[in-house]
């Protein structure tokens, strides 16, 4: 079919924009806390299902010592750090906006690789940043006091929008040093068949940190009572399944899938249109409205993210 990985990609934004929205609700909800809990826990399920399915085990049995570490670490930086930002931006700022602070990502996995792994920072990729800042500006900055120029959200918010970008391209790094060390790990005889499963089984270590990292916080700071008592909120736990389903789980699925059948560069800028596709459902939500200066900054940030493939 022509342009079916197009297709997929528009479809993995749509089914990211259901995440997001859907996060926002189960976060007001149940509290950041206990929301991701419950869907890390989730994602863990279904990740050994899908474990069990392909390789006869539950876990993934090739991984070794230093990919278990990197994966882990990505998984605390990502899962745990990252998501702990996002969902608090949400509730802070709605998630259309924090969406929006998302676009920051590949900015810093590429300052991350530039560092960590010795890959170049071209021209293009400063140019990427330099537009997607500019976009999220236009969108966060507004008329202050005496006609100058102030900042329009909550500061904790903006903070809670970069470190969710942050974590998410930090944790994208070692995500990718730890699954270079699992296709390294994996027989070379098996290698073909299960290669395009090795990115579920990354996750699934990434889940396990970010399971475990968020259940301690969570009896840390007392609130233990939470978790038992959201176990009978099934509403609340569906939107938990809607959210793993549309987000870690067939989000990220579609998108392997996406770019097998087109170009990274393209396909990565469709998934990245999530910002554009939300504002109008946050409309229909939240009532959140929708003003000119949203849109251009959005269009603009999406159009910085493009030109870190395209380019």
């Amino acid at each position: 079919m022509r342009y079916l990985g197009e297709i997929i990609s528009l479809g993995v934004a749509c089914s990211w924009t259901v995440a997001a929205l859907f996060s926002e609700v189960g976060s007001r909800r149940f509290g950041v806390f206990v929301m991701n809990v419950w869907r890390m826990g989730i994602a863990l399920l279904f990740s050994a299902l899908l474990m069990w399915y392909v390789f006869g085990s539950p876990y993934p049995v090739y991984a070794g010592h230093s990919t278990w570490g990197w994966l882990l670490l990505s998984g605390v930086v990502g899962y745990f750090f990252g998501d702990w930002c996002l969902f608090n931006s949400y509730l802070t700022i709605g998630s259309r906006i924090g969406q929006l602070f998302m676009t920051l990502a590949p900015m810093f996995a590429a300052l991350t690789a530039w560092v960590m792994l010795g890959q170049t920072l071209s021209w293009s990729a400063l140019l990427a940043m330099a537009v997607t800042l500019t976009g999220i500006a236009i969108s966060v900055l507004g008329r202050g006091e005496h006609h100058k120029i102030g900042v329009a959200l909550p500061t904790n918010g903006i903070l809670y929008g970069i470190g969710a970008g942050m974590g998410q391209g930090v944790g994208l790094v070692l995500s990718k040093i730890g699954l270079d060390h699992y296709l390294a790990d994996v027989p070379a005889s098996l290698l073909p068949s299960v290669e395009n499963y090795l990115p579920f089984g990354s996750n699934m270590i990434r889940c396990v940190a970010g399971f475990v990292c968020f259940t301690l916080w969570l009896f840390f700071r007392g609130e233990g009572a939470k978790l038992k008592t959201s176990a009978y909120d099934w509403r609340g736990l569906a939107i938990v399944v809607l959210v793993v389903f549309s987000g870690p789980f067939i989000g990220v699925g579609f998108s392997l899938m996406a770019v097998q059948y087109t170009a990274a560069g393209i396909a990565s800028t469709l998934m990245a249109l999530t910002p554009i596709f939300i504002l109008l459902p946050s409309r229909w939500l939240f009532g959140q409205p929708i003003t000119t200066r949203n849109v251009l900054g959005a269009v603009i940030s999406c159009v910085g993210v493009s030109l870190f493939f395209l380019i």
